[in-house]
């Protein structure tokens, strides 16, 4: 069995590990993040075609509060595959330093670092930085603009003072910068500067909205939105066993993820599952075998694209479960995809 058709391999990482709020886990946090070390390059070794690192703040699991680092670290243990920062808080940054810093990345790498920067749903991580959620639009519209202006190299006003960021990036006109959300403020302000726009859910009325956004503003539209169905796997020869042994790993993920939910947020990832069994039945996460897993994207129309999604450490799965699943992603799904 192939796929004749080009696939998007995508490998998650959040280091949420629930033992981590009683202070003392049964494995050191910091193996845990060695883990994803290792991982990071035996990926890129493999073809996968990106790593993605996410931000959230004061999670008591130690849900990933600084993306940029630990992109930075994967981009040093990889040669080839991309890494995405989906999604960068960019409120709750200073521009300038966000600016620097993705320059820095984007030399590192050679422009393999892709930054979707969104502005959040969780007041209390605005409140915990202190900074004002009711003015995280004219942030984010600050930050944005900022970053374009700083990546020329040139001088320009910031503040009611003149600055200039260097070093320029590698990238040109700019490092790979994506708007991220799933509301028309968004997609207005992506269309108003002329940047893509990254859409975490499937919502094509949005993304005909932006574009008419685009033609307004005269700009070019470019809009990256998943498949109707895109679950986070796990790739095991036996689901049966990896449902009864890891199970309450991924429902204790999908639950604290759905607890920041409000009914404005749209997310594929979203889950309502109050147990192991509902969730298996809701699909958002699904245990499959590599025969499976190549079915699975032979339902995906290749108008969508065909997209495979893992998430190896999910919920504080042992690392070596999550080991398991890698290697049968390299060894028995890779190889057969053209």
């Amino acid at each position: 069995m192939g796929v004749p058709v080009t696939v998007t391999t995508s490998v998650r990482f959040n280091l949420v590990h629930p033992e981590a709020s009683s202070g003392s886990p049964t494995e050191p946090l910091g193996d845990r993040y060695q883990a994803a070390l290792d991982m990071a390059a035996f990926c890129d070794e493999a073809g996968v075609t990106s790593l993605i690192v996410e931000e959230h703040h004061g999670s008591p699991d130690g849900w990933l509060p600084s993306p940029l680092a630990l992109a930075g670290a994967f981009l040093g243990r990889t040669r080839s595959t991309l890494v995405t920062a989906c999604a960068i808080l960019a409120p709750l940054y200073d521009p300038l330093r966000l600016a620097e810093d993705l320059a820095v990345l984007d030399l590192v790498s050679g422009g393999r670092l892709i930054t979707v920067a969104g502005i959040g749903y969780r007041p209390e991580e605005y409140e915990a930085l202190g900074v004002d959620f009711a003015r995280r639009g004219a942030l984010q519209d600050e930050a944005l603009e900022t970053l374009l202006a700083a990546w020329t190299g040139e001088p320009f006003e910031y503040r009611g003072r003149k600055v200039r960021v260097t070093p320029r990036p590698h990238s040109r006109p700019h490092p790979p910068l994506f708007v991220g959300g799933s509301s028309r403020p968004t997609a207005r302000r992506a269309a108003r500067l002329g940047l893509p726009l990254f859409l975490p859910a499937r919502l094509p009325e949005l993304a005909r909205y932006y574009e008419e956004q685009c033609a307004a503003h005269g700009t070019g539209p470019l809009c990256l939105m998943p498949p109707a169905e895109m679950p986070a796997l796990h790739l095991t020869e036996d689901p049966e066993r990896a449902w009864a042994e890891l199970g309450q790993h991924f429902l204790y993920e999908a639950k604290r993820y759905a607890s920041w939910q409000t009914p404005d947020v749209h997310s594929l990832m979203t889950a309502r599952a109050a147990t192991v069994e509902e969730l298996r039945a809701e699909g958002v996460y699904r245990f499959v075998t590599p025969d499976e897993c190549l079915e699975l994207l032979e339902g995906q129309t290749a108008e969508e694209g065909r997209q495979l999604l893992l998430h190896p450490l999910c919920g504080g799965m042992p690392v070596e479960e999550g080991w398991r699943s890698l290697r049968l992603l390299a060894e028995r799904v890779i190889p057969r995809l053209s």
